[in-house]
């Protein structure tokens, strides 16, 4: 699986979250169904934690953030509904 093209599917017709206060709350609350970190994230705790899926991206956060359409950096991506992607299969 391609993962670029799977966050930007997830993206597109998914329900996905950005930035890492975000990734906390969907910690806390136990709705996010996956989070992408990117490989230059200031928030390494989140790796830490084991309540919802972690993945690394390999690239950084400005790749992070046009792997999912975006034209900003984004640091962490948290999936909440994959849509069509097929990311949680990763």
């Amino acid at each position: 699986m391609d993962l670029n093209r799977a966050l930007r599917t997830a993206t597109k017709t998914g329900k996905v979250q950005f930035g890492i206060s975000q990734a906390k709350k969907a910690i806390e609350t136990k709705q996010g169904k996956l989070i992408v970190i990117a490989s230059n994230c200031p928030a390494k705790d989140l790796k830490d934690q084991k309540v919802i899926p972690v993945i690394e991206f390999p690239g950084s956060n400005r790749e992070l953030g046009a792997a999912c359409g975006k034209p900003f950096s984004v640091s962490v991506v948290t999936v909440i509904a994959p849509g069509e992607s097929q990311i949680l299969s990763k």
